[in-house]
């Protein structure tokens, strides 16, 4: 007959089988339960990045100033009525600072703009080193002339320094004053576009009550445009060489009075992007986002004080800026000549 009792070491063996069972279903317990902890933290921590502005930063050059983004690292969100993406209603594409006969940048710059459909801006200081005729026909001329029929220029104190600005107004003609004067107005698709000279000496002032100021008043009065940007040369704001512009002011005033959204300027031979802020550089959702971009082939040069709300900063490449221009809403991109830099982003109007 079988002794149905289990023997000692059978006992153990049991005991210890039993035993691991146990741990690897606590094992298997814990971990599935780690995973949907995981994915609820990742759900509930994700945010969309449709409508952020996005950055990548080249390193340094040999010999060059660096490319650094704001302390922050990222620029203000897009609200969601600007992450969509509307149809391109309207393109307009340049920068400032570009031709010089000692200098090649301005090719590879062109090469950019020439590839890009939509109007083309200048923001001053196109020829150089004073703006004769022979500059602009022997060093502007063979680049960015390849698409003066479709550009809108500015003025910058380079070309001021021909007397009367006649080799700038000889070279773009009507569409360098076609009222008559080297500041005017038109309309971009849905958008107001804005043209100034800040060359606050030559043109009898910049303040409210010049004959520029006075005009620039009646302008935005006129307008009935949603979205409304302006181009000349003198930054207001700047962390460049230059720095910061206190003649302008008065621009500054008018255009935010008038719920202004984009201002783009050059004279400091680099890229550099603010928060929107208002004329005494407060950041608020009525401000005014301000692009410098003089990156269109002069030399450039580095950054000197940084200023409040810069949020991003490049002197290590030239380029250029794309604006698709949209009812309602814009979007930007800087196109370096060379490096894998880049900077985009999109929001809405006031």
């Amino acid at each position: 007959m079988t002794d149905p009792t289990p023997k000692p070491a059978s006992r153990a063996r049991s005991a210890a089988l039993g035993g691991l069972v146990f741990v690897a279903t606590l094992v298997l317990l814990f971990g599935a339960l780690n995973v949907v902890r995981r994915a609820d933290s990742g759900t509930a921590g994700a945010s969309p990045s449709v409508g952020e502005p996005s950055v990548a930063v080249a390193a340094p050059t040999a010999g060059g100033s660096s490319a650094s983004p704001a302390a922050s690292g990222s620029a203000v969100p897009a609200s969601p009525a600007a992450s969509a993406s509307p149809s391109v209603e309207a393109v307009l594409v340049g920068a400032g600072d570009i031709a010089s006969c000692s200098h090649n940048d301005d090719s590879a710059t062109a090469a950019l703009v020439e590839g890009i459909a939509g109007t083309v801006f200048t923001a001053g200081d196109n020829a150089y080193e004073n703006g004769s005729a022979d500059q602009f026909r022997d060093c502007y001329d063979p680049t960015w002339g390849r698409f003066r029929d479709r550009t809108r220029p500015a003025p910058g104190n380079h070309d001021w320094e021909t007397e009367d600005l006649a080799g700038y107004l000889g070279y773009f003609g009507a569409a360098a004053a076609p009222d008559g004067t080297s500041w005017y107005s038109y309309e971009l698709g849905s958008w107001h576009v804005i043209v100034l000279d800040s060359d606050c000496a030559k043109v009898g002032g910049c303040g409210a009550e010049s004959v520029q100021g006075r005009w620039l008043a009646a302008d935005l009065a006129a307008s009935s445009a949603t979205c409304t940007l302006a181009i000349w040369h003198h930054p207001r704001f700047s962390s460049g060489f230059h720095g910061n512009d206190q003649e302008v002011a008065p621009f500054w005033t008018a255009l935010y009075a008038a719920g202004a959204d984009l201002i783009v300027n050059g004279h400091d031979h680099d890229y550099e992007r603010f928060a929107p802020q208002d004329p005494s550089g407060n950041v608020g959702p009525r401000g005014i986002r301000e692009f410098v971009v003089g990156t269109g082939g002069a030399e450039l040069r580095p950054f000197e004080e940084i200023r409040a709300n810069s949020e991003l900063r490049v002197s290590v490449a030239h380029g250029v800026i794309r604006f698709d221009l949209h009812p309602g809403s814009y979007g930007w991109q800087f196109i370096p000549t060379t490096g894998d830099l880049h900077d985009s982003g999109n929001a809405p109007c006031h």
